[in-house]
Formats: structure tokens, sequence, C-alpha cells
């Protein structure tokens, strides 16, 4: 039976302002001690993230929520994070979502069944068979738990943009066994999903050459790509990006760097391959957060990556002497993850409290194992 607290609904959290919710935010905290978690991810608004126990980018968040003691896991971030701390999740354990409709516009540029149709179209090409002999499904980890489940079925793996690169080693030390052991008739590739720009900085990084990679449309006949392109390709990348990191250009590079002599460019790999190949250094979000704690004092950095991070960036380096600003003035913040509010945080942790769960996070059973598979294998990575 739903009790007071659960009935007060969510929309009589939202009317109250962000300051309102601290003393309750501690208090509920407080209540419940070491039974709740709090992840929080760097492109969190500030008002929600000064109250994560752990805060990261989503491999760290991942390898927290895997070692986390405590039964309730509440993910500030997206759906696809919560998805994936649950799967990772010990029995008895709860993940709480604060805000369902947070998610990732990237995600859904992939569905499973448009994944399914690409490998289908793949076999029937005779590019691999349905035990991933031939191609080794790599995912981004913006991406459903179905399609990571997927990937682990076919030998394949999950990575972030922090092991992005060990995954394609890590798929290409595979895939030498693989032929040494079942003689296969052509060179196995990757099918990397669904951040084509990730995929393609993370190959031509590793020497792959653009002119070895093909993008796979999923709303064109055979993926809009040849059989001939098709079985000379070393990597197909799946056609879907970053909402926040397509918008920055090369031209805004040029702009920065006229307008600050001197000034360093880094930027998160989910930019366009034009924009990385004119940037000083290209990281992840833990990546870049290095690259500015490493430098000197009186080092200016322009950084393409999520607007809420950067301006967090510039406070805290600030008293360091190096000075922090957005790559574009008119920077981009990730509006799905900013739905998550202190309200929501406030709501779900007092429903706690009260004894009841709210918003919680469940991978079906069958999805489970085989997304277990592919996350376990990305956490072995390094």
């Amino acid at each position: 039976m739903a009790t007071a607290v659960e009935l007060c609904s969510l929309e009589n959290y939202l009317v109250l302002p962000d300051h309102t919710m601290d003393e309750r935010i501690a208090a509920a905290r407080k209540a419940l001690g070491r039974e709740c978690v709090i992840l929080g991810h760097h492109y969190q608004r500030d008002e929600v993230i000064r109250f994560a126990d752990f805060r990261g980018d989503s491999y760290k968040l991942a390898q927290e929520a895997a070692n986390t003691a405590g039964k309730y896991i509440i993910f500030c971030g997206v759906h696809f994070m919560a998805e994936s701390a649950d799967v990772l999740s010990r029995p008895g354990q709860v993940t709480i979502l604060p805000d369902l409709n947070a998610g990732c516009s990237m995600a859904d540029m992939a569905e499973i069944t448009q994944v399914e149709d690409c490998w289908e179209q793949l076999v029937r090409a005779g590019i691999t068979d349905d035990s991933g002999d031939g191609v080794t499904p790599i995912t981004y980890m913006n991406s459903t738990a179905a399609i990571k489940a997927f990937c682990g079925e076919r030998g394949g793996v999950v990575c972030t943009s922090s092991n992005a690169a060990g995954a394609f080693k890590w798929a290409a030390a595979q895939n030498a066994r693989t032929r040494t052991g079942m003689s296969a008739p052509h060179e196995q590739k990757i099918l990397f999903l669904p951040d084509q720009h990730l995929g393609r900085n993370t190959g031509y990084s590793l020497g792959i050459p653009l002119n070895e990679m093909v993008v796979w449309d999923p709303y064109m006949i055979n993926g809009g790509v040849t059989p001939e392109r098709l079985k000379s390709a070393k990597v197909i990348l799946w056609k879907g990006h970053c909402s926040v990191h397509q918008r920055f250009l090369p031209e805004h590079v040029d702009h920065v760097r006229a307008k600050y002599p001197g000034i360093r460019v880094i930027v998160h790999p989910e930019c366009r391959w034009e924009v990385c190949q004119k940037a000083d250094g290209i990281g992840s979000t833990e990546g870049l957060l290095k690259m500015i704690r490493q430098a000197p004092s009186g080092t200016m950095f322009a950084v393409g990556t999520e607007i809420h991070l950067v301006n967090r960036m510039g406070k805290e380096f600030a008293a360091e002497g190096k000075k922090v600003i957005t790559l574009d003035d008119s920077g981009c913040l990730c509006t799905t993850m900013f739905r998550i509010s202190p309200q929501h945080l406030c709501w779900v942790l007092e429903n706690l409290v009260e004894g009841n769960i709210v918003n919680q996070i469940k991978v079906k059973d069958e999805v489970k194992h085989w997304a277990h598979v592919a996350l376990d294998r990305m956490l072995e990575i390094q």
C-alpha cells in the first residue's frame, strides 16, 4: 500500500525551489545511512552532483556500481547507465534512476531490432556467422542493455571513451586467436556502435586508415554500404552520434586559437574526427580532467565537452591559476542528464526512508546474463 510520501506526487516536489531540498536530502541520507549510495555523472548539474558519494564518467561509475556495498544504488545519470549498474549489481541490490525520462539521444540511435537486422545482413553477405566469427561487435557504454547483451553473446564487449582503444586491442587479440584456431577465411572485423565518431577516432589513433572504415546507416538498404566496401573494411561504424559533442566544429578550434594565442584545445573523442585532428589533446571526461590537473599554472584550455563539466572545471582550476573555457561560446548542455534535479533526488530518497522504492531500473534476467558477460569483459580491459 502506498504511503503518504509516495502519494505526495513528484509534481508537488518539482514546484519547490532547488535550495529548499538541501536539508531534506541531507536528513534522508542520514536516515538511510550506508544502505544508500549516490553515483553522479560528471555532466550532472552542480545542485545534484554535490550530493554524490562517487562522481566520474560512465566507466568509473560502472566500477563503483560493481563494488558498492549499499542496498540502494541511486544513479544520477541517464537510463543506460542505471541499466548497467543493475546488471552489475549483486542480489538484493536495487538500482534507482531519479527521473525515468533521463535518457540518451545517442543510445536511442541504435535499437536492438536494427542491430539484429544489421547482423543478419552481415551474415547473409558472408561477412560473419551468428557466433561472431568474422566480426567482433563492440558497443559503447551509451547503449541499451539489450545491445550490450547482443554483443556479449557474440563474443563482443562494452567499452567507454576511457577504454575504447583497449577494447579495439582486446578485439584484435581475440581475433588473432579466432583466426589461428578456426582458420577464418577472412580477416576479423569490428562492428562499433552506436557512436561513429568515437569509433572512427579510436580506429584512426590505432593506425586504421579512414578508407578502411565504413558507416552503416540502419535506415538504408544494406546500411548504405556496397558488399565490396563491407568486405574490404576493417571497421563498420554505426551511424550514431552524441548531440552535444557533434556540435563542435573545426572552425570553433580555429576561432579560439585566433582569439587566445597559445591556448590548448582538448576535446572528447565523441567529437568529429576533423575537430579531434585539430586538437592538442583527446580524452574521456576523466582524461580531460587529468590533462588540466597535470598542466602548469598559467595554462589556458578550451575544452570541447558538456558545458556543466567545463564550467565546473573553470571553478575548480581557477585556484591553481589555470583558465578553462568552452570550445564554443554557445556550448550545449546534455538536456537529458539535466532532467535530474534536487527535487527528483529528494523525492526518491524520502520514499526510500518510508520504505517505498520508486523508479527502479530492473533489467530482464535473460538480457542481464549476456550484458553482464560483456560488461565483465569491459572491466577487465586496461
